[in-house]
């Protein structure tokens, strides 16, 4: 019953974020992020801007056309959070943690210093759940980041959010270990 329950909400949530679709209401995300959690709260601080961070050439990552070695060094660099294009979820959760709001900061302020460059955010689940269910928490992961990589200033026709739900597992087997690194976001630059 707690299953329905939970799946219930979030078909509740998935339509409620799918009726937000007026350029204002996204942008006036850093208006409203007074007890929000950690999705929708902008990170602009000034440690990290697009600059610090890479060239304006190059394209790759994640489920695009190339790799992150074509965008550059700091892409590679594991002390950079720029070579971090995964973002990890608990479980039945879209709830960026507080740990990737760095990662997500720093994709988005490069984002904003390359307007040209293209991002798919692509929703992943684990096996467990219906597949509609994992579809659609899956695109309530990719929304989470998109919300906070919008609050930061990233131009909407610079991202794509696409679900696989439990199509595309990056571990196998049937183990909290592997489902851990299914449910996930990765940021594929085009």
């Amino acid at each position: 019953m707690n299953f329905r329950k939970n799946l219930f909400a979030l078909v509740v949530a998935a339509l409620l974020v799918s009726g937000c679709s007026s350029d204002d209401e996204k942008d006036n995300l850093t208006d409203t992020a007074q007890g929000a959690d950690a999705s929708t709260m902008p990170l602009n601080d000034g440690s990290m801007s697009g600059s610090q961070f890479g060239s304006e050439t190059g394209a790759g990552g994640g489920y695009g056309s190339g790799s992150a070695a074509n965008l550059g060094p700091e892409f590679s660099d594991p002390n950079n959070p720029l070579s971090k294009q995964v973002i990890y979820f608990d479980l039945d959760s879209a709830q960026v943690k507080q740990e990737y709001v760095p990662v997500v900061a720093a994709h988005a302020n490069y984002l904003v210093g390359h307007p040209a460059q293209h991002v798919i955010l692509a929703g992943n689940t684990d096996e467990r759940g219906s597949s509609e269910y994992n579809i659609s928490l899956g695109e309530l992961r990719a929304k989470s980041v998109e919300r906070m990589m919008r609050a930061q200033g990233v131009s909407a026709s610079q991202l794509e959010v696409v679900s696989y739900g439990e199509e595309k597992p990056v571990a196998t087997g049937h183990t909290e270990a592997a489902w851990r690194l299914n449910r996930r976001v990765e940021i594929g630059y085009q």
